[in-house]
């Protein structure tokens, strides 16, 4: 529980940290003059696009918080044996890191209406992703010629799970990256997608925090703060 209770807490920090950023806290009642007149004051309502992926983030947390829950709980039986975890999930690791980078870059540049490095960190985000997903693959091949297939034991079969959800999901995100990125290159105005892309690196931020939290249980990072959390809430 104390690990689904972190994963809480940083997710509704980061949720705090986007909410004042688009300054739902502001008392425009309290403003003086006409709504143009003060900063932000022209976009005090949210697209839809970002509403809808602040819902489907929240759906997406939920569903990874239940799972994070049950792995914590079937790891305590005494059936559960840990398979190794393949080193090949830092090299990934690091290529997501890169990817989610790249996306933010991206908008940064989106910002600046500079088309060139907009498409470049669009292009270096979604070659990124497809390689995490690539290296994903073969630590799958390599964990199963070792002998590690999914049925063989509890830990196995939440390892599969687990990366298999978390690597779903991006592959969904890269739909909507490719799209983006076509839109681009059919030679969209920035202004216009300057959401798109930043929907897309919100995106990619979420998904990189999720496996970062994963990583961690599946290699047992976690353990010694659960430990501690535990020990604090008991």
């Amino acid at each position: 529980m104390s690990a689904i209770i972190l994963f809480l807490a940083v997710l509704a920090m980061i949720a705090g940290w986007w909410l004042s950023q688009q300054r739902l806290t502001a008392k425009p009642w309290l403003e003086e003059g006409t709504v143009g007149d003060f900063p932000g004051g022209d976009s005090m309502t949210w697209p839809a696009a970002k509403v809808g992926l602040g819902v489907f983030l929240a759906v997406a947390s939920a569903l990874f918080v239940l799972f994070i829950s049950a792995y914590s709980m079937r790891m305590s039986v005494v059936d559960w044996r840990p398979l190794p975890v393949p080193r090949l999930l830092w090299v990934n690791t690091g290529v997501l890191v890169l990817s989610s980078v790249a996306l933010q870059w991206s908008y940064v540049a989106a910002g600046r209406h500079d088309t060139e490095s907009v498409m470049i960190g669009l292009l270096v985000g979604g070659a990124s992703a497809v390689i995490f997903l690539a290296g994903q693959l073969l630590a799958w091949q390599r964990l199963g010629a070792a002998g590690y297939f999914v049925a063989s034991n509890p830990a196995n079969s939440f390892f599969y799970l687990l990366t298999a959800v978390h690597g779903l999901h991006l592959t969904g995100g890269l739909v909507a990256l490719g799209r983006t990125s076509a839109k681009m290159w059919r030679g969209a105005e920035i202004a216009e997608m300057r959401l798109s892309v930043e929907l897309c690196a919100i995106y990619w931020h979420f998904l990189l925090l999720v496996w970062l939290v994963l990583l961690g249980l599946l290699t047992g990072w976690t353990d010694d703060f659960v430990n501690i959390c535990r020990q604090l809430l008991s």
